[in-house]
């Protein structure tokens, strides 16, 4: 099986579960009757350097834009970082458009949802974020088809999900999809993690 990287951008303010949730999810994910990883996951920034997230913790990404591999899955996170400081950084955004057309899955966590929109990419799809921000995501951007009670939503290469824990949600959910409910679901029994996986 072909190991496949995870990029995780990060940047100052980001929700600590929106990027550490699905690192957890895929890092401890192993291919049936063997530790053999099918993913490898790495953080990125745009400048590589030390970044704080929501309530102060101290992240060091494994990459800066300049140096970055080729990644097969990029997970953009939220919080405050992205809804109100990040959305305004053209180099972030124009980084995501040209990740949307290399990367076999686009997918964000939270408020990331709002770092796509602002690219554009997604404009005529269906899409969600969290629940306290549906209101403004549908009325800055009128092309998105926002969708309510949704722990996700997935629109083949682009995938957006809700508030926080749904990031976990939806890396499952990525991890079935790619390689089947069996390694999805024994993932999940390992971080005890209550979740029906369909």
């Amino acid at each position: 099986m072909e190991q496949r990287i995870v990029g995780i951008l990060l940047f100052n303010e980001v929700e600590v579960l929106d990027f550490a949730g699905p690192f957890e999810v895929f890092s401890l994910t192993t291919e049936p009757h063997s530790d053999n990883k099918p993913f490898l996951v790495k953080t990125v920034s745009q400048s590589g350097e030390m970044i704080k997230a929501r309530n102060g913790l101290m992240v060091k990404p494994d990459y800066s834009f300049s140096d970055a591999p080729m990644f097969d899955i990029l997970i953009v996170p939220g919080g405050y970082g992205a809804e109100e400081i990040e959305i305004h950084n053209s180099i972030v955004i124009d980084w995501i458009k040209h990740q949307a057309k290399k990367v076999e899955i686009l997918a964000s966590v939270c408020t990331g949802a709002f770092l796509l929109a602002k690219g554009g990419l997604l404009n005529n799809k269906k899409a969600t974020t969290h629940w306290m921000d549906l209101d403004r995501l549908e009325k800055e951007f009128p092309f998105i088809k926002v969708q309510r009670n949704a722990k996700f939503v997935d629109e083949g290469n682009i995938i957006t999900s809700g508030g926080i824990s749904a990031g976990i949600n939806m890396s499952f959910h990525i991890i079935k999809s790619l390689l089947g409910v069996e390694i999805a679901d024994k993932t999940a029994k390992r971080m005890e993690y209550d979740i029906t996986i369909e």
